[in-house]
């Protein structure tokens, strides 16, 4: 892999978490560690609810591409395929635990808490300086032919 799971395997993709081609995005990058897949991400002003805390769209959103791109490469690794399966987000659950500040970055970890076929169980952390902030599990399937996300990296 010679960058980020998103650089690598969809640098054209357009989405607004994880959209490496969406220069308005997010662009989260996410790193395999092991089995965990981590990335640190910075706030911009605009991502406020109010002075100095993350708005929770964004770190559901931050969550939710993150956790797509964990049960992506770990289906990936199932199949033995080269590249990822497109994936969807079939459900996700986002709990606030606590006021996210904006102006220092966040961590994001993930990993596979079950996995099948075409789909995989996903438990999500977002950090603030080691203090957790937010927690998610989503459900994440492979798309398949016809679906308006097949080929979409």
């Amino acid at each position: 892999m010679k960058g980020s799971l998103q650089e690598s395997y969809a640098p054209h993709n357009s989405c607004f978490g994880c959209g490496v081609a969406n220069h308005h995005g997010l662009q989260i990058k996410s790193w395999v560690q092991n089995d965990i897949v981590i990335a640190d991400w910075q706030a911009k002003p605009y991502h406020e609810a109010f002075p100095g805390i993350l708005n929770g769209g964004i770190i559901g959103t931050l969550l939710d591409c993150h956790s797509n791109w964990t049960a992506a490469y770990f289906l990936m690794l199932q199949s033995k395929a080269k590249t990822p399966p497109c994936t969807v987000t079939a459900y996700f659950n986002v709990t606030l635990k606590r006021p996210t500040p904006s102006d220092i970055p966040v961590h994001l970890e993930a990993s596979v808490k079950e996995i099948k076929e075409d789909r995989a169980l996903i438990q999500a952390s977002l950090f603030s300086q080691d203090k957790l902030c937010a927690t998610c599990e989503g459900l994440f399937v492979a798309v398949k032919e016809g679906h308006p996300a097949y080929h979409r990296w």
